[in-house]
C-alpha cells in the first residue's frame, strides 16, 4: 500500500522547509509528536531516528526534552516512549470548536452577504452530520437548516463531500457507523461519485429534503487535505434575484480556503470553481 502524504512527510528526512525562516529544532521536535501520534504503540529512540532520518544522539536529546516537559514518557517495555495525554489537555484547554465556529461566522456571514443565500457549517457524527453554525439569507425570506440539526450521511451535499476528502481509514469508519446505524447497504456507485467530487472539488446535488433548493458544498481542508468539515449553502432560486450557481460557488470556495488556511490547514489543489 503506498504512503499516506502524512506518512511521506513525517518520515521524508530531506524535507525542504516552506517558510522563509526556519526553526530546525522546533521542527524537530514537531516531527517527533507527528510520528508519535500515528505510533500507538510506541516507539524506542532508536526507532524514531531511523523513521526520521535522524542521529540517536540528537532524536535521544529531543525525547528528553519531551518527557521532561510532560508530552511523552517512557512506560512501556523495551524502553519504548509514547504520547501522554498532555496534547489532549492543551486542545480543550484551546476550545477548539469555539474557535473554529469563530473563525468560521465572519466568512459565512460574507458568504450570504454576496449570495443572498444562507449558509451552514457541518461536521462528520456516527453516520450522519451535524450543523454546528448557520447564517441566515438575508432579507426576509430564506431557506436555511437549523442549528443542531442531523442529517443522514449519505442524504446531504456535505455527507457526501467530507467522504471524498477523508482518508480511507477514516471514511471507512464513518461508512461502517452509517451501515450500523441505518442497516442498509452501501450505494454500488458510491466510490464512483466520490472520486467524481475529489477531481472537481467539491459536492453539488438536489437537495434530498426540499424540492428546488440545490446544494453546493466544499471542504474545510486541515493539513494533510482531509475534510474536517463542510461549508455549504442550500441554493434557493428567487423571483428577481440574479445570483447565479457560479456566485456562490465561488464565494464557497472563497471562504471555504480562507477557513482552512485559518485553522492551519490548506486550500484545495484544485480549482474546484465549477465555471
Amino acid at each position: 500500500m503506498p504512503a499516506t502524504r502524512l506518512q511521506r512527510r513525517i518520515h521524508s528526512p530531506a524535507r525542504a522547509p516552506s517558510a522563509r525562516y526556519t526553526a530546525p529544532a522546533l521542527d524537530k521536535g514537531l516531527d517527533i509528536l507527528e510520528l508519535f501520534a500515528s505510533e500507538p504503540d510506541g516507539l524506542t529512540t532508536s526507532q524514531v531516528a531511523r523513521r526520521l532520518g535522524r542521529t540517536v544522539g540528537e532524536i535521544f536529546r529531543m525525547l528528553v526534552c519531551l518527557a521532561e516537559r510532560g508530552y511523552i514518557s517512557q512506560v512501556l517495555p523495551d524502553e519504548r516512549f509514547q504520547l501522554t495525554l498532555k496534547l489532549f489537555e492543551l486542545a480543550h484547554r484551546h476550545h477548539p470548536l469555539q474557535r473554529f465556529v469563530a473563525k468560521a461566522r465572519p466568512l459565512m456571514e460574507e458568504v450570504a452577504h454576496k449570495t443572498r443565500q444562507s449558509c451552514h457549517l457541518a461536521m462528520p457524527s456516527n453516520g450522519e452530520v451535524v450543523v454546528i453554525t448557520q447564517v441566515d439569507a438575508p432579507g426576509s425570506a430564506g431557506f436555511a437548516l437549523k442549528l443542531g440539526a442531523r442529517i443522514d450521511l449519505l442524504h446531504t451535499a456535505s455527507g457526501h463531500l467530507i467522504l471524498a476528502f477523508q482518508r480511507d481509514a477514516m471514511r471507512a469508519r464513518s461508512l461502517a457507523a452509517w451501515r450500523k446505524r441505518t442497516d442498509h447497504p452501501l450505494p454500488a456507485d458510491l466510490e464512483e461519485h466520490l472520486a467524481r467530487i475529489r477531481e472537481r472539488g467539491y459536492e453539488e446535488m438536489p437537495s434530498y429534503q426540499v424540492e428546488g433548493v440545490v446544494n453546493f458544498s466544499y471542504p474545510v481542508l486541515n493539513q494533510h487535505q482531509e475534510a474536517i468539515a463542510a461549508l455549504s449553502v442550500p441554493f434557493l432560486p428567487r423571483i428577481g434575484d440574479r445570483i447565479a450557481p457560479a456566485q456562490v460557488k465561488a464565494a464557497l470556495q472563497a471562504a471555504s480556503r480562507a477557513l482552512s488556511i485559518a485553522i492551519g490547514g490548506r486550500k484545495a489543489q484544485l480549482s474546484g470553481s465549477g465555471g
